[in-house]
């Protein structure tokens, strides 16, 4: 009868042990995890960044397409009389 709860109890012991490693285990997965996050996260805000600059810039073509077209406009009228 001892040596069984002796076997039990050193058993326990061992368990608890391996418990504590998979804890371990976890809170490192969690932190690659979180990193892979914030990776991500920062890539996401460059593509967007990227497409605002890129919609701007056309925003400002566009502007000066039409500045361009008024202005012309402006001389011939000007010039016709």
């Amino acid at each position: 009868m001892k040596a069984a709860l002796i076997a039990l109890m050193l058993g326990g012991l061992g368990l608890a042990a391996f418990g504590q490693d998979t804890t371990k285990q976890d809170l490192k997965k969690s932190g690659h995890e979180i990193k892979k996050a914030g990776k991500e996260t920062g890539k996401a805000a460059k593509h967007t960044g990227k497409a605002v600059a890129k919609g701007t810039k056309k925003g400002v073509h566009k502007v000066a397409s039409g500045t361009e077209k008024g202005a012309a406009k402006v001389k011939r009228k000007t010039e016709s009389n």
